[in-house]
C-alpha cells in the first residue's frame, strides 16, 4: 500500500516537473521572440531613419522643381543635382502663364511655398502666375535648402551620355526623374522606350496666340464662354437650324488666358457630326478660324484690354481648323537600370501630353505629381532589396495609368466644358 501511494506521489512530482520545465520553455521562447521583434524593429527603424538616396533630375521646368522640392522636404535625400541645358536668363523669361487649380495650390502650400510673396493673381482659388516667375520661386527655395541637403543646380549642363557616364563614375544617382519635356531626348540617353500611346479624348479642338509687344506681360485669370454657335452663313453653312434641334449637342467652349502681352485662344467641343463641325474640320480656307478667334476674343476680352485690329489680327497665329484632341503619353513611364542600380521616373510632359495641334501642351503632372513622387523617394531609400524598388516603380507606373484614364474622363471637361 505504501509502496503505491509512493508511485503515485512520485508521477505527480514528474508531471509537475514537466509542467514547469513546459511553462519555463514557452516564456523563454517568447522573451526570445520579443526580443528579436524589439531588435528588428529597432534596427529597422535605424536602418529607415539612417536610409539616404541621392537624386538627378532632368529638366528645371514647373515638374522638375516640384520635384526637386519633393526631393528635399522627404527627408531621405542625401545629393540633389537638378540639370536643365537652358541658362537661368532663357529660363526666368519664358512668357508663358501657369495656372495652378486648388488641388496644387494646397499642395503647394504643404511643401511651404508662399503664394503671397509670388507675383500672380487669384481667381476662383486658382492662381495664376508666369512660368518664369513661378520657376524663379522654387529655385530660391531650393537655394535656401542647400544647408541640410546638398543641393546642385547645374543650369546651361545638357544631359547626355558622356555625362551620364560622369555620375556613374563618381557616386551614381538611386533615383533619376525625367522632366525635361514631350521633346527632351533623356529618355534615349536612358535607353527607355520613346513610343506614346494615343487615345482621343472625344472632342475638337483649336488654338490660337498672339503677341502684343505694346502690353505688359501681367498674369490675368482664364476667361471662359459657353455653348458658342458662330455665322458661317457666309460660307454656306447655317448654325440657327441646328441650335434649333434638341438633338444637336453642346455648342463651342473657348477659353482665353495668358498675360496681356501674351495671349492664347482654345475652342473646344466634343465630338459630333454636325454640319459646323464638320464644315470646321475639313475646311481649306485658313482664314475662317482666324476670322472665329478674332471675333471671339473681341466679344470676351476683358474691359481693360484693346480689341484686337487688322494690324494684329495679320500677326495672329491659329490652327488652320478643327482637330482632334488626342492625348498621349509614354508607354513606359518607370523603370530600373539593374546594372546600375538606378530607378527611373518620366513626369510631366515628358510622360503626358495633350495636343491640341499648335502645341499648346496642357500639363497634368503638377495637379497629380505629389503623394506618388514623395512616396517612390522614401520606399527607394528604405528597400532592402531590388524586389522593393520594382515594387515602388510598378505601384508609380500604375499611377501614371490612372492619371491618363482620369483625364480622358473628366479632365477635358473639368478643363474646358465648366
Amino acid at each position: 500500500m505504501s509502496s503505491l501511494q509512493g508511485e503515485k506521489a512520485a508521477g505527480v512530482g514528474s508531471e509537475d516537473q514537466y509542467r514547469a520545465l513546459a511553462c519555463d520553455t514557452a516564456l523563454s521562447t517568447l522573451v526570445a521572440v520579443v526580443l528579436y521583434v524589439l531588435l528588428k524593429v529597432s534596427l529597422d527603424g535605424f536602418r529607415q531613419w539612417r536610409a539616404r538616396i541621392s537624386v538627378l533630375i532632368v529638366g528645371s521646368g514647373p515638374v522638375g522643381l516640384t520635384a526637386a522640392l519633393v526631393a528635399v522636404r522627404s527627408g531621405k535625400v542625401l545629393r540633389l543635382t537638378v540639370v536643365d541645358e537652358r541658362y537661368r536668363s532663357a529660363l526666368l523669361c519664358r512668357p508663358q502663364q501657369i495656372a495652378l487649380d486648388p488641388r496644387s495650390v494646397k499642395f503647394l502650400l504643404g511643401l511651404g511655398v508662399d503664394f503671397d510673396n509670388m507675383e500672380g493673381c487669384w481667381h476662383n482659388e486658382h492662381f495664376f502666375t508666369r512660368i518664369g516667375v513661378f520657376q524663379e520661386y522654387l529655385l530660391s527655395i531650393l537655394e535656401k535648402k542647400k544647408q541640410s541637403v546638398d543641393v546642385q543646380v547645374q543650369l546651361g549642363t545638357k544631359f547626355t551620355d558622356e555625362y551620364l557616364r560622369r555620375v556613374q563614375q563618381s557616386e551614381g544617382p538611386r533615383i533619376i526623374v525625367v522632366a525635361d519635356g514631350s521633346c527632351g531626348d533623356s529618355c534615349s540617353v536612358l535607353g527607355i522606350s520613346s513610343d506614346y500611346t494615343v487615345e482621343s479624348c472625344h472632342a475638337f479642338g483649336a488654338n490660337a496666340s498672339i503677341e502684343r509687344l505694346d502690353q505688359r506681360q501681367v498674369p490675368t485669370p482664364e476667361i471662359r464662354a459657353h455653348s458658342l454657335y458662330f455665322d458661317l452663313s457666309a460660307y454656306g453653312v447655317e448654325a440657327l437650324r441646328e441650335h434649333r434641334n434638341p438633338a444637336a449637342k453642346s455648342g463651342f467652349h473657348l477659353k482665353i488666358y495668358g498675360t496681356f502681352r501674351n495671349r492664347y485662344m482654345a475652342l473646344v467641343c466634343p465630338s459630333s457630326d454636325t454640319r459646323m463641325v464638320r464644315f470646321l474640320r475639313h475646311t481649306a480656307n485658313s482664314s475662317i478660324m482666324k476670322n472665329i478667334f478674332h471675333q471671339s476674343f473681341n466679344a470676351y476680352k476683358t474691359d481693360i484690354e484693346p480689341r484686337l485690329s487688322d494690324v494684329t489680327h495679320h500677326h495672329m497665329q491659329c490652327s488652320r481648323r478643327l482637330f482632334e484632341v488626342q492625348l498621349s503619353h509614354k508607354r513606359v513611364s518607370a523603370a530600373y537600370i539593374e546594372g546600375d542600380n538606378v530607378a527611373v521616373t518620366v513626369e510631366g510632359e515628358a510622360a503626358r501630353v495633350l495636343n491640341f495641334d499648335t502645341g499648346f501642351d496642357v500639363n497634368l503632372g503638377l495637379p497629380w505629381y505629389g503623394v506618388p513622387c514623395g512616396g517612390l523617394f522614401y520606399r527607394t531609400a528604405t528597400a532592402v532589396d531590388q524586389a522593393d524598388v520594382m515594387e515602388a516603380l510598378s505601384d508609380k507606373m500604375q499611377h501614371s495609368r490612372h492619371v491618363a484614364q482620369c483625364f480622358k474622363q473628366t479632365g477635358l471637361t473639368e478643363s474646358m466644358f465648366q
